[in-house]
């Protein structure tokens, strides 16, 4: 399969490239590989269409200048593209992401993951957020579910800390495929991962779910969590701007849980709420 590359500049890059990938990701941007001036995306070329672009709303913010060109290129080696690109990155100095050919750390936690094209490397503020948040919590045989898990980072880190009963989904197959493949390459076989939606967890209870995924599917999807959070049960969310927590707060007070606190990374944020 050819792709179709879109090569950005980004000016300022480090904010304009962690917004650019979100935005390119929800419209059909399979990869992404940093560049000293900005970040190369690629797309399948029978997804790809002349008006791709049209909703994403950075290409409009004054506030940043990005330019790009468009190549055709046939497939792409994905593993070496990105291994010559991606470094290691330490949570808190209590959990270290790194690839297989990283050095081992000295962090209490070890993720070992090849990303592939799934999302969820730890680069990223709203992955990074989330294992912030779980650093504090007590996971010791917890049931946990990982929703939209990409690379199944969050599901290993609760492997690391002690939860046992742990589940996985995403829509996507290739996520699914790429999850599979880190669960086992940390030693985690016992999470479940499968392909799936939020309806594929109608009448199963957790203690804590975490969603990492995008503003409109967390509000549609909001009910299902609550319904299947156990009492006490906590959900961690992310995937959204600051501007956006008013509305994901008001969706949880709706279906019956409180909203515990936020973090916030360059704008983006990750929020606790629990069930009573």
């Amino acid at each position: 399969m050819n792709y179709i590359e879109y090569d950005f500049t980004v000016t300022p890059i480090e904010l304009g490239v962690e917004i650019l990938v979100a935005e390119l990701a929800e419209v059909g941007f399979e990869s992404f590989v940093d560049t000293p001036t900005g970040v190369k995306a690629y797309i399948p070329k029978n997804l790809w269409r002349e008006d791709v672009l049209e909703d994403v709303s950075l290409l409009e913010n004054e506030e940043f200048t990005i330019s790009y060109q468009v190549t055709e290129i046939e497939q792409v080696n994905w593993n070496e593209e990105w291994e010559k690109n991606f470094s290691p990155i330490v949570v808190e100095d209590i959990c270290t992401v790194r690839a297989n050919f990283h050095p081992e750390p000295s962090t209490p936690y070890d993720i070992v993951i090849t990303p592939k094209m799934s999302f969820g490397t730890g680069h990223h503020e709203t992955t990074y957020m989330m294992l912030q948040q779980l650093i504090p919590l007590s996971l010791e045989r917890i049931k946990v579910l990982d929703m939209g898990c990409g690379t199944g980072i969050l599901a290993i880190m609760t492997a690391l800390r002690g939860a046992r009963d742990i589940t996985a989904i995403d829509i996507d197959p290739w996520c699914v495929e790429n999850a599979t493949e880190n669960v086992q390459q940390n030693n985690c076989s016992f999470i479940i991962v499968k392909e799936g939606d939020a309806s594929a967890i109608a009448g199963e209870k957790y203690n804590l779910i975490l969603a990492n995924i995008n503003r409109n599917i967390l509000l549609s999807d909001i009910p299902a969590y609550a319904q299947a959070l156990l009492p006490e049960g906590i959900l961690l969310v992310s995937g959204f701007y600051l501007e956006d927590l008013p509305a994901i707060q008001e969706r949880c007070r709706e279906v019956g849980l409180t909203f515990v606190s936020y973090i916030e990374r360059n704008n983006w944020v990750s929020v606790k709420f629990q069930r009573q």
